[in-house]
């Protein structure tokens, strides 16, 4: 057995698990949204052990990610009609390779600034943030591009 053998498979970073919600998995990705309702956030985490840098995966899961990105952002600006989309992969606090994709808006609690620390987090009403989700993989998700929806139970 190699040490990549003795890995563990691939699992979402704790915080990330406890800052988000599952929204699917794409073919590379998976797809989360952020709980805090002030900004439309979504983070795209590549299933892939040990990345922490986009270059840390190949060239066929760069090109699939950049595709995911794309997907997500039309997807996200075509629901929110937002002023501005900030795609970025910064990682300085959650080490686990992820890539934020926040619509904004001119009239945000943090406009122009970045979203990051700007206001409190503010929680989702369920029913709110449920029937978000459900008008993002309408937009987002074609039956065969998933692996697997999150349920109602794994969202919450």
């Amino acid at each position: 057995m190699n040490n990549a053998d003795a890995l563990p498979e691939w699992s979402l970073h704790p915080q990330l698990d406890q800052d988000c919600v599952m929204v699917a998995d794409l073919p590379l990705s998976r797809l989360l949204l952020s709980r805090d309702a002030n900004y439309p956030w979504l983070l795209l985490v590549p299933r892939r052990r040990g990345a922490s840098e986009i270059i840390d995966l190949d060239t066929a899961e760069q090109v699939q990610l950049m595709t995911e990105i794309d997907m997500v952002s039309r997807a996200l600006k075509s629901v929110t009609a937002c002023d501005k989309l900030n795609v970025a992969a910064i990682g300085n606090v959650v080490p686990q390779l992820h890539v934020h994709v926040v619509a904004r808006r001119r009239a945000d609690p943090a406009w122009p600034k970045p979203v990051w620390g700007a206001v409190p987090a503010r929680p989702y009403d369920f029913a709110e943030r449920d029937r978000f989700i459900a008008v993002l993989r309408r937009q987002i998700v074609q039956p065969r591009h998933l692996d697997r929806l999150a349920t109602p139970e794994k969202t919450r």
